[in-house]
């Protein structure tokens, strides 16, 4: 494997940037190393590389360009993110419009994510379709916040299936939405993150923000509302036709699943796989694709997908 050895020199110097740089025991060094794959060994004011040369570049990139930011500390979510955002600078061509939420600096931070907001700005119905981390069910809600937010909706409406991810979780206790409370969680978090507690509390009274599980949608139809399916890869294709069939005047959908996190029983047909073929020439809807290039969690994600996904390649193509 051939490797790269390159040095990186912090000049003018400035101790209090080079001690922000490196961040408490040099743990944004660290974050860097992961990122990328190398090993950073530093000597005062110098930074040597060892690694394979496109990751050895990119982590002399990363290091001159947070050097540059760090006039205050940085953070290991700065590190992390800003460490996603150059791995894919050279194809992000143009962000999409800031959205409208308590996240200031809220926007696309790859490619597909870009694509993502950009589709869910210009379709009614939009499909994101893709590993964990890859920020579908996030830039989702966030959509929906900015949607709410310039009134082009009067209410937001999450549901997903009630499937259990490869465990029996038994009878749950309280009223409907104790019950389904469980399943909605990662929902709840995202509009907490992005619209404050007591914002989405009051919401929440005034029926604004409405979370019910995807069983209950039958026989509804949703004006002027942003509805969100999380976990679509969990519906059977009766269940998503029936969803799909929900959708009434003035208001937008949005799909999100990961097709390899399947929690139906073995043998059932996923009604998000089923959705993909069907309309995958229908007029009007938009599909985004994500990948392990996309993650947009810890570091170790992205190769934890991309190790899964080499592994499933491997077994479909044995020879």
């Amino acid at each position: 494997m051939k490797t790269s050895s390159p040095t990186v020199t912090f000049e003018p110097l400035d101790n209090l940037q080079l001690a922000n740089l490196c961040g408490a025991l040099d743990e944004n060094l660290r974050q860097i190393e992961m990122a990328c794959d190398v090993t950073i060994a530093r000597r005062g004011a110098r930074c040597r590389i060892e690694g394979e040369p496109g990751a050895a570049r990119l982590a002399a990139a990363a290091l001159q360009h947070f050097y540059a930011r760090a006039t205050l500390p940085l953070s290991v979510d700065e590190i992390q993110l800003g460490l996603i955002e150059l791995r894919n600078h050279q194809r992000v061509a143009q962000p999409a419009a800031g959205l409208l939420t308590k996240k200031a600096d809220l926007h696309g931070r790859t490619p597909h994510q870009v694509q993502y907001l950009r589709q869910i700005q210009e379709h009614d119905i939009t499909f994101g379709i893709g590993p964990a981390g890859t920020g579908k069910t996030y830039l989702a809600v966030a959509s929906a916040v900015d949607a709410y937010e310039r009134d082009h909706v009067q209410r937001i409406v999450l549901t997903r299936p009630a499937v259990e991810a490869g465990e029996r979780l038994g009878f749950l206790p309280g009223d409907l939405t104790q019950k389904v409370d469980p399943y909605l969680r990662p929902l709840y978090d995202a509009l907490y993150d992005l619209m404050g507690f007591d914002q989405v509390a009051r919401l929440f009274e005034k029926g604004s923000i409405e979370v019910a599980p995807l069983a209950y949608m039958r026989g509804r139809t949703l004006n002027h509302a942003f509805i969100i399916l999380d976990e679509a890869q969990n519906t059977t294709p009766e269940q998503m036709k029936m969803f799909l069939t929900r959708i009434g005047i003035g208001a937008k959908a949005v799909i999100t699943g990961d097709v390899t996190q399947t929690d139906l029983p073995k043998g059932q047909k996923s009604g998000l796989v089923e959705a993909r073929r069907i309309l995958a020439d229908v007029r009007g809807l938009a599909f985004t694709d994500f990948d392990a290039g996309d993650v947009v969690r810890h570091p170790l994600v992205a190769r934890i997908v991309a190790a899964y996904e080499k592994e499933v390649s491997k077994q479909a193509n044995p020879h």
